[in-house]
């Protein structure tokens, strides 16, 4: 209030007390001097006046009574991206104290934050990540404010992620991490059919590259289709039938065919290396192509395999496991078998004129009825 003065001391205290709406019985001065005399106010002075209590500084009593009852409980507006988030400071330091948040206003200006023309403290991140984040410290919930709870909206679900790893809200990552990992789909193992095979064939280009490298066809029928030029490599192809497949120049290295049918397949050119194919029947196989593309099973495990009457002129067996193989009458004329493990193998009928044996173990191996005399320079153990 702006009061002329005048007259004497009481006369300036009754117009006080008209002004204010109170009994005003005392008038300090803007240092806290009591004045007794009205000689002693001078122009422009701010006056105190009160109903006979102590002077108490206005500057000082916001403080003080800040601290009687705590900075913590005082209400702060955030502005976060431009939207306006009101709480309080007990929300953002009790719940994380070692948090970036916690740091930032457990104590005034210590971090001389910055304030919008409304006072708000700006914060310059993602207010829909901040929601669910300020939520949390409010009731301990991952709950956004629709109600929706945050694990129903696996993006919200990240973008919250990030922000608590901002803000340091360490039980809050935690929580997060552990609901993210138990909300992720079982991983699909099981084998892939042949429907879902012969639709992923029929919508590929013929001139494509198909790689179908390590996938899961364990126990599938895949007879009689046209494989050429496909990409098995480390694929599971265990217990599968490909009886009658073309499978020329596929690319089966280091794939497993173990206990797999392959009667009649067409095998030109292709890439077995080494490959697993113990206990497959490869009786009557095609692996001899015409254009000289020889097929390479260098170092594969065809361990019981039966291979009987199979056409695998020049063939490349290197170092591969035939022990107790069946290849009965096949031909295997200038095959490489050098260093092989033809331990108890059924050579009987077989056409193996020019066939490198340098090195094989033949040991129990069965060599009646051979077309071609096999001449002892050809194997040495």
């Amino acid at each position: 209030q702006v009061v002329a003065v005048y007259g004497t001391l009481s006369d300036l205290l009754s117009v006080a007390s008209n002004k204010l709406g109170i009994k005003a019985t005392s008038v300090y001065n803007g240092k806290g001097g009591l004045i007794d005399d009205i000689a002693l106010i001078r122009d422009d002075d701010v006056l105190f006046v009160c109903e006979g209590e102590p002077f108490i500084d206005p500057q000082t009593d916001g403080r003080a009574q800040e601290e009687l009852t705590g900075s913590h409980t005082d209400w702060l507006t955030l502005n976060v991206g431009g939207r306006y988030f009101t709480t309080t400071r007990s929300t953002l330091v009790n719940k994380e104290p070692d948090s970036m948040l916690a740091h930032m206003f457990k104590d005034k200006d210590a971090w001389g934050n910055k304030q919008d023309p409304r006072g708000a403290f700006l914060i310059d991140r993602s207010p829909e990540y901040f929601e669910p984040i300020l939520n949390y410290l409010r009731h301990g919930q991952l709950i956004v404010n629709d109600g929706i709870n945050l694990l129903g909206s696996p993006a919200l679900f990240l973008g919250v992620l990030e922000e608590a790893r901002f803000f340091g809200i360490d039980s809050l990552i935690e929580h997060l991490e552990v609901a993210i990992k138990n909300s992720q789909p079982a991983e699909d193992h099981s084998p892939i059919s042949r429907k879902e095979f012969v639709r992923f064939l029929l919508a590929t280009p013929t001139k494509s590259e198909l790689r179908c490298q390590g996938l899961n066809f364990s126990g599938a029928d895949l007879s009689r289709l046209d494989l050429r030029y496909i990409n098995f490599k480390m694929a599971n192809l265990s217990r599968c039938n490909l009886a009658h497949a073309n499978l020329c120049c596929a690319n089966l290295e280091r794939a497993d065919l173990s206990g797999s049918v392959l009667d009649c397949a067409n095998l030109q050119g292709v890439k077995m290396l080494c490959s697993n194919a113990e206990g497959a029947s490869l009786k009557g196989c095609n692996f001899e192509d015409p254009s000289g593309l020889k097929a390479n099973l260098e170092g594969a495990n065809l361990k019981g395999v039966d291979m009987e009457g199979s056409q695998m002129t020049g063939i490349n067996l290197r170092v591969a496991t035939l022990k107790n193989a069946k290849l009965k009458n096949c031909n295997l004329r200038g095959a490489t078998l050098a260093g092989t493990d033809l331990e108890n193998c059924d050579l009987s009928g077989c056409d193996l004129q020019e066939a490198n044996l340098r090195g094989s173990n033949v040991k129990g191996a069965i060599f009646e009825e051979m077309l071609t005399p096999l001449h002892m320079s050809q194997s040495v153990r």
